[in-house]
């Protein structure tokens, strides 16, 4: 089969290169210098960050056709190898975020046990490319909108690897871009702090400005057994003690945290601090942004790495980054605007879709350069939700955004900004924009009249929504089963306050079984296997050069089948021989049966499985 698969790629390598003789040189009598393209789809997402992925994925999921177009080389935005920030969200292990985030990282464990950056960018990758309903246009920049009306008609790019102008048509948007792009369509908009007097927030102490928080630029270390000094270059800040003499008092407000420049911590290497911008324009301003954070960091890790007191003995500057990034610019505005008391209180909205965790986070513009406190943290409820009303336009009728520029306050941005919490917002947009594309109407009627089924989509695609359970099949809730598989049919699909919600089960045995007094249509099943929230080291750790594994949790289902009882016969219906994700959603031709059943044939190294749900479809 090798040998074949070689012949083949030869002969079409042979095919490749007659066809390009035949056609003769190319001179500027008969090529272009640019390439004109036109597509046209159904829904264009502007960003390929984590938001712009999962929105793209979870409508392509659903039926919508595609075109995600990204400015960079990699998918993954501030997540990617490019820029590497850490992946947070919310806090406690049982709200972990899970969807197509969660997906993505487990695919990472399988494929990427070393936690490569380059690999890990290939795994989200492979999970755009993987979808046939999404085209992926790379190294491409919106650059204009074409409108029809009040509409948003296309998007004009240009891809400057390719030299190529594309002009794609599409019914709907969706800016995932974090700047907001697709404000060329004249979408309301805001950018720096609010007032405290206009939403009555009371942490934020002064407003009415362009300030925001600022950009940040990522180093990483390695430990070695050798130590050298580290030169920086001419241009970079060459810092003494005095640079960092200044008081560091706790916050002594029950709920609120100080942080201040962490140059002590070099097994952290979490350079978050490295920060600059605020106080300028993130967007216009970038270029001189991003050479002032060189400056600064590599003038930290010269006085870091050359300290006379050894702090940094055994570390060498592994990376630096090179691009920015962002924490906030620019936020659209929708019908509803999530505000600090928004999150405070928790969020509880009818149309609620996706939710956060992080704390009301809010950085000083004046960021790095300011001797004392950067940031302050205001702790939030467990769990926050966020409404559908923040995900479209109050102006333009067909224009969607998920991310950083989502309808919110700069407070309510201090707490939803981070990326777990985007790639949720993703998900619920794509979702919402699938459901308005195959409506054929528009995001303000999908929240006016079809709300409530956006809301059971994205639980059916495991998105826990808050102070809500997902309600299981009618034919799982039909059938019977025993006491201890009853627990599977409670729409909770994870351990919960307390409360396991799973089943443990025996590779080989067939424990989760349900039957029916008369024989019912079956063609499909969806289980959640239990993937284990409180592996924190599912995202990207912060030291990458080391030889240390991680693996795919030992209690996940590596492999399994679904069996029915057909009369008095059980028959396979489906057959899984590798397994590496949380939710199976599997489909098989219409079986007439009395009984279904789930056998987990092999775990990932666990004696047991743990399985939080099995329905029949």
């Amino acid at each position: 089969m090798k040998i074949v698969r070689i012949i083949a790629s030869a002969a079409l390598l042979l095919a490749f290169s007659i066809q390009a003789v035949a056609q003769g040189m190319l001179t500027e009598q008969n090529s272009k210098v640019i390439k004109d393209v036109e597509l046209e789809t159904e829904l264009v997402v502007a960003g390929g960050g984590l938001a712009g992925v999962c929105t793209a994925v979870s409508a392509a999921r659903h039926g919508t056709k595609v075109v995600l177009i990204q400015d960079r080389p990699v998918l993954g935005g501030n997540a990617s190898s490019e820029m590497r920030m850490g992946i947070v969200g919310v806090l406690k292990d049982q709200y972990q975020e899970a969807g197509i985030l969660e997906e993505m990282q487990l695919r990472n464990f399988y494929y990427n046990p070393l936690q490569r950056y380059t690999i890990w960018d290939d795994v989200i990758y492979s999970t755009v490319i993987s979808e046939p309903n999404i085209k992926l246009l790379l190294n491409t920049s919106v650059e204009d909108v074409v409108m029809d009306g009040e509409r948003i008609a296309a998007v004009k790019a240009w891809n400057i690897n390719a030299y190529t102008r594309y002009l794609v048509r599409g019914k709907l948007f969706a800016d995932c871009t974090g700047d907001g792009i697709l404000r060329l369509s004249g979408a309301k908009f805001r950018r720096g702090r609010e007032f405290p007097s206009e939403f009555n927030e009371t942490a934020l102490h002064e407003g009415g400005d362009s300030h925001t928080m600022g950009n940040s630029i990522l180093l990483q270390l390695r430990k070695t057994d050798e130590d050298h000094p580290f030169i920086a270059p001419d241009w970079a800040y060459h810092f003494t003690d005095a640079d960092f003499d200044y008081d560091t008092p706790k916050s002594t407000i029950p709920g609120v945290k100080f942080n201040y420049k962490r140059i002590y911590s070099p097994k952290d290497n979490n350079f978050w601090w490295i920060e600059f911008g605020g106080l300028y324009d993130t967007i216009f301003d970038a270029p001189d942004i991003q050479f002032e954070l060189k400056r600064i960091a590599y003038g930290i890790w010269e006085y870091m790495k050359n300290n006379p007191d050894g702090r940094c003995k055994g570390y060498e500057l592994d990376w630096i980054g090179s691009l920015p990034g962002k924490r906030e610019s620019t936020r659209f505005i929708g019908p509803h605007i999530l505000t600090q008391n928004d999150v405070l209180s928790g969020g509880h909205f009818e149309d609620v879709v996706a939710y956060g965790g992080w704390t009301l986070d809010d950085h000083d513009p004046e960021a790095f350069h300011k001797k004392g406190r950067i940031s302050v943290e205001y702790k939030c409820p467990d769990y926050f939700g966020i409404p559908f009303d923040c995900l479209y336009s109050v102006n333009v009728p067909n224009l969607m955004f998920a991310g950083r520029d989502i309808s919110c306050t700069h407070m309510g941005l201090s707490a939803t900004r981070v990326m777990a919490t985007t790639a949720l917002l993703g998900q619920a947009c794509g979702t919402g924009a699938a459901v308005a594309i195959e409506k054929g109407i528009s995001p303000a009627e999908v929240r006016a009249n079809y709300i409530g089924l956006v809301q059971e989509m994205l639980e059916d695609d495991d998105c826990m929504l808050p102070y809500r359970w997902r309600k299981p099949s009618e034919l799982t809730l039909s059938a019977r089963t025993s006491g201890e598989c009853e627990v599977l049919r409670n729409g909770i699909d994870r351990q919960w306050d307390g409360a396991d919600n799973g089943v443990w089960v025996e590779p080989g045995e067939a424990t989760i079984e349900y039957s029916w007094k008369k024989p019912v249509k079956i063609s499909g099943a969806r289980i959640i296997f239990d993937s284990h929230f409180k592996v924190r080291g599912k995202r990207m750790r912060k030291l990458e050069a080391t030889t240390e594994r991680v693996g795919v949790p030992p209690m996940m289902a590596k492999a399994y089948r679904i069996e029915a009882k057909v009369g008095c016969k059980w028959v396979c219906v489906y057959e899984c021989p590798l397994n590496y994700v949380r939710l199976n959603k599997v489909s098989f031709p219409e079986v007439k049966a009395d009984a279904l059943r789930l056998v987990v044939t092999e775990s990932w190294g666990g004696d047991k499985a743990h399985v939080f749900a099995f329905d029949a479809l």
